[in-house]
């Protein structure tokens, strides 16, 4: 028997290294015989840095400036010229000091010093995971660690974050990295929403990251700003939006790094779970396989929409495979797990209905579950 461990991160509480380790040991406890291959996924926010390395790219340290400037140790995951960078893992919110957010003044400067350093090392081909982003400043600060320069009226640079963005009068690109010209640049993103507006970064996600209404407002204007001033830098007619790419599926991610990615980096954008399937070989894993165990920490309305377990199920029930799912929680009815094609659903909360203890200490009870499946497979 071949079971394949597919799940992802079990946020704040374990890696999806850990989980799939957990599980899998819970399953050859009871089947000692199966061959069990684990394969940890993620969607393109935090973890898609641990699912590449678990996945065979190797670890290249560097230390960047966190959200708010201050040092971070962080990396980017490499396999030959390629390069898998995770915004989240450099500037993210979950490198926030003291998880004190910063809606005005955080950056997305460490994410492009991550980039730059993998190009300086011969990456030509680069997957930026962008899920997870603390700053809402347009991809100025990515850019600026690339080369760009950022001006207002006067000629000084403008402050780093999205409040210093409402100074920018001129982009200046002539500087960028010059081994973008020549480098291929995915973005791993499941977000649609434009750059500006009701719908765009600022009104849908600077929330999330602290932003008062006022601050909403001043961030989509200063977003509006930033935009204009890359058309003018790259020679293009700006329409109403301001460079016509701010309108687009996409540019309104992690605070409109996507829009700066798509762009000016020539980027082309992908759901995050699907490059993740394509990097950790999980469409090769399914040959042969009887069942797929995949998961993450609440089963809910989310992951049906391009959350990686949903991803991995569609990937699984194209291959003809059952699908069953370990999670903390299972918010989903059986008919949604059903129509996604799981089978059945297996959760922490089934064994200690102490939620804090699941999230505590969810190594054993993972392996319990383990030993659930593979009880229930025989």
């Amino acid at each position: 028997m071949k079971i394949l461990i597919a799940p992802d991160k079990f946020k704040g509480s374990m890696r999806a290294s850990d989980v799939a380790a957990r599980v899998a040991a819970g399953i050859s406890s009871v089947a000692p015989d199966a061959e069990v291959i684990a394969v940890p996924v993620a969607d393109g926010g935090d973890g898609t840095l641990d699912a590449a390395l678990a996945a065979g790219f190797e670890l290249v340290p560097v230390t960047v400036d966190g959200p708010t400037g201050e040092p971070v140790a962080t990396g980017y995951a490499r396999r030959g010229d390629s390069a898998v960078v995770e915004l989240a893992d450099a500037c993210g919110l979950v490198r926030l000091p003291g998880g004190e957010l910063a809606p005005l003044t955080a950056s997305s400067t460490g994410f492009g010093q991550v980039i730059a350093a993998a190009l300086d090392a011969g990456c030509r081909h680069l997957v930026l995971a962008i899920g997870g982003s603390a700053s809402t400043d347009g991809g100025a600060g990515m850019l600026t660690a690339l080369g760009a320069r950022i001006r207002d009226a006067a000629g000084a640079d403008v402050r780093p974050g999205g409040g210093g963005l409402e100074q920018v009068a001129t982009v200046d690109l002539t500087g960028l990295h010059p081994a973008l010209a020549g480098s291929a640049v995915v973005l791993a993103s499941d977000v649609d929403n434009p750059l500006l507006g009701a719908h765009g970064a600022a009104a849908v996600y600077g929330p999330q990251k602290g932003a008062a209404p006022d601050d909403v407002a001043r961030l989509d204007g200063a977003l509006r700003a930033w935009s204009g001033a890359v058309a003018g830098a790259m020679g293009v007619e700006p329409g109403p939006s301001g460079h016509p790419a701010a309108d687009g599926p996409g540019a309104g991610a992690a605070g409109g790094v996507g829009f700066a990615a798509i762009a000016v980096l020539r980027a082309t954008a992908r759901p995050g779970i699907e490059l993740m399937l394509e990097l950790t070989g999980l469409r090769d894993d399914l040959t042969g396989a009887d069942l797929v165990v995949t998961g993450e920490g609440s089963l809910d309305e989310q992951t049906l929409h391009g959350k990686a377990p949903a991803g991995v199920a569609a990937a699984a029930r194209r291959a003809g495979v059952p699908v069953v799912t370990v999670s903390g929680r299972n918010l989903l009815t059986d008919g949604q797990l059903t129509a996604a094609g799981v089978r059945k659903a297996y959760t922490l909360t089934d064994l200690e209905p102490d939620v804090r203890r699941c999230i505590a200490e969810p190594g054993p009870l993972l392996e319990a579950l383990g030993r659930a499946i593979a009880t229930d497979l025989h």
